[in-house]
């Protein structure tokens, strides 16, 4: 199961670039980064950022989450959600 740090470590820097931001360090800062992203996602004609916005609302309750298991059940929620980003940001980055 994924983890905060691991979603961080994997997702940060990519969503930032798209977001035109500095990477995020809380899964907070991420989820209003890939809200953040979506815009210039659909600038750039890029499908996906439906997935991105359903991502960051599993990620805005992990944030908030008081139980362990919960927490750990919408971290997954969010990173099944995330499964396109890399081809995604692949894209953008192939665009600018």
């Amino acid at each position: 199961m994924p983890t905060a740090n691991d979603l961080l470590a994997r997702y940060a820097a990519d969503i930032a670039f798209v977001a035109e931001e500095q990477p995020a360090t809380t899964i907070s800062d991420l989820a209003a980064q890939l809200y953040a992203s979506t815009h210039n996602f659909d600038a750039a004609g890029i499908n996906g950022t439906d997935e991105l916005e359903a991502a960051a609302a599993y990620l805005v309750d992990a944030a908030t989450a008081t139980d362990d298991t919960e927490r750990t059940v919408l971290l997954k929620k969010a990173a099944d959600h995330l499964a396109y980003a890399d081809d995604m940001v692949s894209e953008f980055r192939d665009m600018v």
